[in-house]
């Protein structure tokens, strides 16, 4: 069972998410509560998977991300939001969420959308992330992160592509046939080099790059959408 903690101050949000997800055999929401409650309800149920809303009136969003990052054992945290553009949604990843979601996400997606946080995936609202693209972190010029990009071999590559779609280490082993230590080490190569902490932040790197509308080498299989 995946362990979920619901963290939002309208109580109607944290009762539809927590019925949806509770709907999912193999989720359970050990709780849903206000920001205030939060981080003691992360330390006394031990969740691995928070979504957290980035806006509440008692406690701001960023200020709980970053008390859970601080944590001996964080779980991973995901941002609701339901604006389409929050500037606050680049300082969340910046300090270690693992995505974002609108709270309007269709409801028959969120249980696939917690269980690829669990597995380690990356969660990118498509609504909103061509515009943290263009803002995020100041990341500069487009031929910047074309330049690190360019850093990576095309295996590295091909599991960057696949870290955008939301994969996680064990799906990109069985999708490239490779094993999970395996694309464990490309992982860490390929933040290395692309100077980055997390793989949201590769996603969103090669997104601003254009790594998925650039055509692929021969040797490199399929391009990439």
């Amino acid at each position: 069972m995946i362990r979920v903690l619901v963290v939002d101050d309208e109580a109607l949000i944290r009762t539809g998410f927590e019925h949806i997800l509770n709907s999912a055999d193999d989720i359970d929401v050990v709780a849903a509560v206000p920001g205030g409650r939060a981080v003691h309800t992360v330390r006394e149920l031990r969740p691995e998977v928070v979504l957290l809303d980035i806006r509440m009136p008692d406690v701001d969003g960023l200020t709980v991300l970053a008390e859970l990052r601080r944590l001996a054992r964080p779980p991973v945290v995901a941002m609701l939001t339901t604006f389409d553009m929050d500037e606050y949604v680049a300082a969340a990843l910046r300090s270690g969420a693992a995505g974002f979601l609108l709270k309007d996400t269709d409801p028959e997606q969120l249980p696939y959308l917690v269980r690829t946080l669990a597995a380690g995936g990356v969660v990118l609202s498509s609504r909103v992330t061509r515009t943290v693209v263009d803002g995020y972190l100041d990341n500069g010029p487009r031929e910047a992160a074309v330049r690190l990009v360019d850093r990576l071999t095309e295996r590295e590559r091909d599991v960057l592509v696949l870290i955008t779609e939301g994969l996680s280490n064990t799906d990109i082993g069985d999708r490239m046939h490779l094993s999970t230590g395996t694309v464990k080490d490309h992982v860490s190569a390929l933040l290395t080099k692309l100077e980055v902490g997390s793989r949201v932040q590769a996603a969103l790197l090669a997104e601003r790059a254009g790594l998925l509308r650039r055509p692929r080498s021969a040797g490199g299989g399929r391009e990439a959408g």
